[in-house]
């Protein structure tokens, strides 16, 4: 499938940027199955973090990353027994190193690992749906290029659509991946300046991601929009809350699945949020 794009400046209504874990495939299975089998190896089998407690870490704002967010829960642990961060063995690469061996598999070149298992949440109807609308779309995720790479080309059949990966930009919310997404559907498609930006993710280091660049391009409008984490939908408790997060972080409008954003709801959301 390519990717093709008006090229008339100023027809277009707004660009979509997303996010790809748990808004294009399901990650509960894989990278937070990963996480939790990290932060028990290094934790001596003491502590295997549930899905609540990755969803508190992830709702500060500032663990995008998986490694580090692995990290992170392994250090306060440790913490919670009495210990300082600096009395704690952990070497970073070593950690990196067991992660990517329970999400790719332990022969990099051959990926049997939970990466394999994950469910898709869109379909490529979804993004031709939104080029005949024309509207471009393009992917900004804190994944490394070759596993984002492995969904969107390997599984979606897409023919190097814009991506703005790990290796790109730095961790979210830090604005600048975005941003440099948005710089390159502009030049892709001709598109003016002043066009609106949608980013879809669904942690609130996305909505930051969002809000924080607003602030490097006031005079342009950006927004937020949410998707819930499949894990979340059959727990409305923990679904409000995470809701709740999303909406103080700046969203704009919160879906359950990344394909109600229609054209029709693009255009609706492109009103009611002037």
């Amino acid at each position: 499938m390519t990717q093709e794009t008006s090229r008339q400046s100023n027809s277009t209504d707004a660009i979509v940027v997303f996010d790809i874990d748990g808004v294009v495939r399901d990650v509960a299975g894989s990278y937070r199955r990963a996480i939790a089998d990290t932060v028990e190896h290094f934790t001596g089998g003491a502590d295997r973090p549930t899905q609540t407690d990755m969803d508190k870490l992830k709702s500060e704002g500032i663990w995008n990353n998986d490694w580090e967010a692995s990290q992170e829960l392994v250090y306060r642990y440790f913490e919670e027994q009495g210990q300082q961060r600096h009395q704690v063995a952990l070497d970073y690469q070593i950690l990196i190193d067991f992660f990517q061996s329970r999400y790719q598999g332990p022969d990099s070149q051959n990926w049997t690992g939970y990466i394999c298992d994950e469910a898709l949440l869109l379909q490529p109807s979804y993004l031709e749906n939104l080029t005949a609308a024309g509207i471009p779309w393009g992917f900004f995720s804190g994944a490394p290029r070759a596993e984002a790479a492995y969904v969107l080309s390997g599984r979606l059949g897409l023919n190097s659509p814009v991506l703005i990966a790990m290796e790109d930009a730095p961790g979210k919310p830090d604005p600048t991946g975005l941003l440099a997404a948005v710089h390159q559907l502009e030049n892709q498609s001709s598109i003016n300046a002043a066009t609106p930006v949608i980013y879809v993710g669904d942690t609130v280091a996305d909505m930051l991601t969002a809000e924080k660049a607003r602030l490097v391009q006031p005079t342009r409008r950006w927004i937020g929009v949410g998707i819930l984490p499949p894990h979340l939908q059959h727990t409305p408790d923990r679904l409000d809350a995470y809701t709740a997060n999303l909406k103080q972080a700046g969203a704009i409008v919160i879906f359950n699945n990344v394909q109600e954003l229609t054209p029709a709801r693009i255009r609706e959301l492109l009103q009611t949020s002037l």
